[in-house]
């Protein structure tokens, strides 16, 4: 399972990195696991990820729920919010197939934007969930 999900987070890394439109928004290739010491905001993060099996007697599947997190040091939620956005947006499209997995359904759960003073910052969180099952058995 471990391969599949490390396949899956390296999708969806590449895919959000592939964005113009994100990259713009960002200031340049900004996508992150980790960002760097003393990385200038905005930027975005992967945040916690799960994987479980969802698959059934006659088919293999999983299930990924995740976050992707976007900072900014801007003065208000405002670009916080449009970087949210191109998130959301880009990881609907996220392609069927990407190598040996194909993204069966990809849906966002829920988002939030809270100010966090210890880093004089504007954190947002994305939520999602997907499925995936193998290309080929």
């Amino acid at each position: 399972m471990a391969s599949d999900t490390q396949f899956f987070q390296q999708a969806v890394f590449a895919h959000l990195e592939g964005d113009a439109a994100l990259t713009a928004l960002l200031g340049g290739a900004k996508v992150h696991d980790r960002p760097p010491e003393g990385a200038a905001m905005p930027y975005v993060t992967l945040g916690m990820t799960r994987a479980f099996d969802a698959g059934t007697a006659s088919e293999k599947a999983q299930e990924h729920l995740f976050t992707l997190h976007a900072w900014s040091s801007a003065g208000g939620r405002k670009e916080t919010m449009s970087i949210l956005e191109a998130v959301r947006l880009r990881m609907e499209n996220l392609p069927a197939v990407n190598g040996a997995m194909r993204v069966v359904s990809m849906q966002a759960q829920g988002e939030d934007i809270a100010h966090d003073p210890d880093l004089r910052a504007f954190h947002g969180t994305l939520r999602f969930r997907a499925v995936t099952e193998p290309t080929a058995l």
